[in-house]
């Protein structure tokens, strides 16, 4: 492994320092490690997937049509894998994120483009997602709507400046594990299931072309495969190479890739997101065994989606409200850092999670600001909380097939991926992706367009 002069970038170190990054002999090289260590990347972004849009969106679909659309959990797992590694490999190799290996490689209007998509996808999605926090908040202690909005999104900036992400991830992990609340309900006597069902509706795919079964379809997939996590992912992997002395700046790997650090990837990506589709299937089958069960097919309110856990008696509008809170908490940074990314790439600036705010000010500031818009758009309009996640995830589920195929020339690329290109599955997993969701969105514009949604 080259040697990294210990007097060079003397400021960059301290940022290391500052994250609390674990410092490696300058001699030992970082792909010894064994698989399990290597965990990271993936599973944050397996974790962050599971935020209010997802919850809600989840909910939403239980209520709804039970477990008519059960089978989208396991078609999704081999699809997020794919579409999630894709943009880990191309880190690893590259060094950059997914806007800087764009920007080396292709014209600017496509760099504009997917940037600007993005960025409209997060700050919505942000938007939805401070409601809905605020919404469970308001509903537990009391207080106007407003006051929590404003609470959350002071913490949420302050935090993201203050505090090492690191740091931050690991407290509000905890809070996430309130989560399993669904998977404590689906067990508990009297929640009526239907066993059965449930082994058809995971194993049968049953729809139509009713535009509102269109619509959750298009939000379940857009919540599951959203663009922040392409970016998110590909910047992670970068900073950990940073981290881990295999690159010295992004863009600037000191080794190349080995196929040991391929295969953590890989096994980092199919944890993060097993884990992530596994939580899916347990709110799914929660809301179905409670809320579609009784009749409440249709849910709106942040009271009317707590209602799935109501089962764990006077606890459940508790859990829940952990559950939005510490996943808002979770996610909202992972949304605007991610776009941060992009911006930051885009632009040439210094960014990072493990830089100080002093040596990433643009990089900060676009977090900051994709957060306070998301909150100025609560006062535009209103609009209910589930409903909004619900939108949210339809968003991005019209915007990620464009995003995959632009994803899918690049590592199909020889010049920008060297002998580490697609394999034959990582191909057939992605164009299916793309075929799934590019249709599905299409109608569903075309039934906005007519009035028919």
């Amino acid at each position: 492994m080259t040697l990294i002069n210990p007097i060079r970038r003397a400021k960059d170190v301290q940022d290391f320092e500052d994250l609390g990054a674990t410092r490696k002999s300058l001699d030992q090289c970082s792909d010894d490690k064994p698989w399990y260590k290597a965990i990271g990347p993936g599973l944050v972004t397996g974790s962050a997937d599971d935020d209010p849009s997802g919850i809600g969106t989840y909910s939403a679909n239980g209520a709804q049509f039970g477990y008519g659309l059960l089978w989208l959990v396991p078609l999704c797992i081999p699809l997020m894998i794919a579409v999630q590694e894709m943009c880990g490999r191309l880190a690893a190799i590259t060094g950059n994120g997914l806007a800087g290996v764009i920007k080396a490689n292709y014209s600017k209007w496509l760099l504009y483009s997917c940037m600007g998509a993005l960025v409209f996808a997060n700050v919505f999605n942000v938007f939805a997602d401070l409601n809905v926090m605020a919404a469970s908040a308001k509903m537990l202690f009391g207080f106007p709507f407003w006051i929590w909005l404003i609470l959350f999104t002071v913490i949420l900036v302050a935090s993201q400046i203050l505090v090492p992400y690191r740091i931050y991830a690991k407290v509000l992990k905890w809070l996430c594990l309130s989560l399993a609340g669904y998977a404590v309900v689906v067990f508990m006597p009297g929640v009526k299931n239907d066993w059965g069902a449930m082994g058809r509706g995971l194993l049968i795919p049953q729809f139509d072309l009713n535009p509102e079964t269109i619509l959750a379809i298009v939000a379940f997939l857009g919540t599951t495969i959203s663009p922040y996590l392409f970016f998110w992912q590909a910047g992670e992997t970068v900073e950990e190479g940073i981290v881990e002395r295999t690159a010295d700046e992004p863009g600037q790997r000191l080794t190349a890739v080995t196929d040991n650090e391929i295969r953590n990837i890989r096994a980092d990506t199919v944890t993060g997101m097993v884990a992530s589709q596994l939580v899916a299937l347990f709110i799914v089958v929660a809301a179905t065994g409670t809320l579609h069960a009784s009749g409440k097919t249709h849910i709106e309110t942040a009271q009317d989606a707590a209602k799935a856990l109501q089962p764990m008696g006077p606890a459940a509008y508790w859990i829940f409200s952990l559950c939005m809170i510490g996943t808002g908490l979770l996610a909202i940074p992972t949304l605007a850092g991610s776009a941060a990314y992009a911006v930051a790439e885009t632009c040439g600036w210094r960014y990072g999670l493990y830089r100080r705010f002093a040596r990433a000010r643009g990089f900060y500031l676009t977090v900051g600001a994709v957060i306070i818009v998301g909150c100025a758009l609560n006062f535009a309009g209103a609009i209910s909380p589930i409903r909004a996640l619900v939108y949210s995830a339809a968003l991005n589920g019209i915007i990620a097939p464009p995003l995959i195929v632009v994803l899918l020339f690049i590592c199909n690329n020889k010049k920008i991926m060297g002998k580490r290109t697609n394999g034959r599955w990582s191909n057939f997993f992605s164009w299916l992706t793309v075929a799934i969701m590019g249709p599905a969105a299409i109608f569903l514009l075309f039934a906005m367009a007519t009035g028919k949604t």
